[in-house]
């Protein structure tokens, strides 16, 4: 019995080592899966948030960027002013409102208004109001603030933005931000801004409408040769700047619904939140909130940047999850297939690094591609800057100059050098004219549209009575037929209508009277604009090519213009959902048409970006 005792464990015991082998080669493929799927996971959750933290630093930096550029050019445009207000021999009401007459909420959203500040003691204050009565406001009564500390500041002069109250006579000395505004612009002689605090005008309203608000300060110099106080101090220029209005007209498009951002002023103790920005998107509590410095005039900034859950498209897939998923089931099927055939684990495993591979592909092609378009956006974004800038500002001080040269001491030069004044003052308007164009095409896709319903026939009306006054007898001829009113931005269709009715009368051959005819008609659900003209027509074969960027047709070399007008044409036209062609025109010339469509479309019925469309040449 002890023989076959032996005998019969001795099979039990064979069969149980290979069960116990593949348990164990099985039990290694599950903890090598799972720990795979593990790292894999973790992996993507890292590349994630990788991902996630440079696109808010990226957008941060953009944000941060336009707002510091939006600012400058705040700064130049007041710092112009305040060197055209100094320029004046005799400062006089007319004199500040034509020289201010350019600036509006279009060009410089957010602003409430310009005023010429000057000090007073109490002992002067008659004095000072007659002096500035005799300048041209009859009616300025200055108001003091009993409780002011040193010197009153009267506004003297004023434009309102906003079509607010007039501040003519208020005393800036009862707010101590704007009085330190001051006394630190004066004293460095450069624009300075003020702390946060809530304007004059602003203190009447609801509670609910009022915002914080900041103060540009510029000091103002007698620059005039011919003026009595030549190298003394005037006054200040200062303008008012409210933050929310600001913040919004700034960022809607850089920050879009990608990200949050909290405006805030460093003031001592604990910083002001001055504006925000919040888009419909929900926020995303990861990554952490990028705080950015941003420098304005003398004063520093703070931009809170949030994201939002559309900073990056397909955040909330959570790859780490799906990669669980797959991973496990990867695994499942690595074991089965080891516990039946182990031969085909190596192409499995060579399937998983296949699609390990295109995966980590995609996503440094999308990554590549995210990249080139923040690049782009940082392109215009600088470019813009640039030629706000570093050119329009210097260009302004020679444009101003040489206006002064040729008003002041024109009688005084001998004929030659009055033609080089000429041809001086008439290059620096040519070349504002350039700058104009390419800052109007760079920015023809980012700027606000201010969607209304526009009276077409109202705007040509009004056009053709501008360019028939003070016409000589033999004069342009300006036909305006019934014409629809339309959804549309009004300032960018009567850039369109004025241009086209400009290029009619320009391209019109020496020696004849030019014509033009401005006629409508239906065209589905939208409505076509013709503008037909007797000029020297566009070669059939350059019809489609002059919409492109400094593209001349043949036969206008000898007229002036950029090779900007057409395509930022086709770029605004298109902007109103619409089409813009060039047709022969019966008996001669051109026929430009364009359609806009009768019914708004849900993309303009919020604000979107403003383009200027300004057709200054072929």
């Amino acid at each position: 019995m002890g023989g076959d005792s032996g005998t019969s464990t001795s099979p039990g015991a064979g069969s149980r080592s290979p069960g116990r082998r593949s348990v164990r080669v099985l039990a290694l493929v599950i903890a090598l899966g799972l720990l795979g799927t593990t790292l894999a996971a973790l992996a993507l959750r890292r590349a994630d948030d990788d991902r996630a933290h440079r696109a808010l630093e990226q957008r941060s930096m953009i944000v941060a960027q336009t707002v510091a550029a939006e600012v400058r050019r705040y700064s130049t445009s007041l710092t112009d002013l305040a060197a055209a207000v100094g320029a004046q021999a005799r400062l006089e009401s007319a004199e500040f409102t034509a020289t201010v007459a350019a600036i509006d909420q279009q060009r410089l959203p957010g602003a409430s208004g310009v005023a010429f500040v000057v000090p007073a003691s109490r002992s002067r204050i008659p004095q000072v109001q007659r002096f500035w009565r005799d300048r041209g406001d009859a009616g300025l009564t200055l108001q003091p603030v009993p409780t002011a500390v040193g010197d009153h500041l009267f506004i003297v002069l004023h434009r309102s933005l906003d079509r607010g109250e007039s501040l003519l006579g208020r005393d800036l000395a009862g707010s101590p931000a704007a009085v330190a505004a001051m006394r630190q612009a004066r004293t460095s002689h450069r624009v300075a801004t003020s702390s946060t605090y809530r304007l004059i005008k602003d203190q009447a309203l609801p509670a609910t409408l009022q915002q914080l608000s900041f103060v540009l300060a510029a000091p103002v110099y007698a620059t005039s040769p011919a003026a009595p106080d030549t190298g003394q101090f005037r006054g200040w220029l200062t303008m008012g700047l409210r933050g929310g209005d600001f913040l919004r007209q700034a960022i809607s498009v850089v920050a879009g619904d990608a990200v949050a951002v909290t405006l805030f002023d460093p003031a001592p103790g604990t910083p002001v939140p001055v504006a925000s920005w919040m888009p419909p998107a929900r926020l995303h509590d990861h990554p952490d909130p990028s705080d950015v410095p941003v420098t304005v005039p003398q004063r520093t900034w703070r931009l809170v940047v949030q994201p939002t859950q559309r900073l990056l498209p397909g955040a909330d897939m959570h790859l780490d999850v799906a990669a669980w998923i797959i991973g496990a089931l990867l695994t499942a099927l690595i074991a089965g297939l080891t516990g039946t055939v182990l031969t085909s684990r190596n192409r499995a495993l060579r399937r998983v690094d296949q699609a390990t591979t295109a995966l980590l592909h995609d996503i440094r092609r999308r990554e590549a591609v995210e990249q080139q378009l923040r690049q782009r956006e940082t392109e215009l974004v600088g470019f813009a800057g640039i030629v706000a800038h570093d050119l329009r500002s210097p260009l302004a001080r020679i444009t101003g100059y040489a206006d002064f040269l040729r008003e002041e001491a024109a009688a005084r030069l001998d004929p030659q050098h009055r033609d080089f004044l000429e041809r001086l003052y008439g290059g620096a308007q040519r070349m504002r004219t350039l700058i104009d164009d390419l800052l109007d095409y760079a920015t023809a896709e980012n700027r606000t549209l201010n969607t209304t319903t526009v009276d077409l026939k109202a705007l040509a009306d009004d056009i053709a009575h501008e360019r028939l006054t003070g016409a000589q007898q033999s004069g342009p001829l300006i036909v305006v037929d019934p014409l629809p009113a339309v959804p549309g931005d009004a300032t960018l269709l009567r850039q369109v209508l004025d241009n086209l009715i400009g290029n009619a009368v320009k391209y019109t051959a020496e020696g004849h009277q030019p014509y033009v005819r401005i006629s409508s008609r239906p065209e589905g659900d939208a409505v076509r604009i013709d503008v037909a003209d007797r000029g020297i027509g566009i070669p059939e074969d350059q019809r489609d090519s002059v919409f492109t960027a400094f593209a001349r047709a043949a036969g206008s070399e000898g007229y002036p213009g950029t090779g900007l007008g057409l395509a930022i044409v086709a770029r605004i036209v298109e902007r109103h959902g619409g089409r813009v062609g060039i047709d022969d025109n019966p008996g001669g010339g051109s026929r430009f048409w364009f359609t806009l469509p009768v019914v708004p479309r849900a993309a303009d019925v919020a604000p979107t970006d403003r383009a200027g469309w300004v057709m200054v040449g072929q």
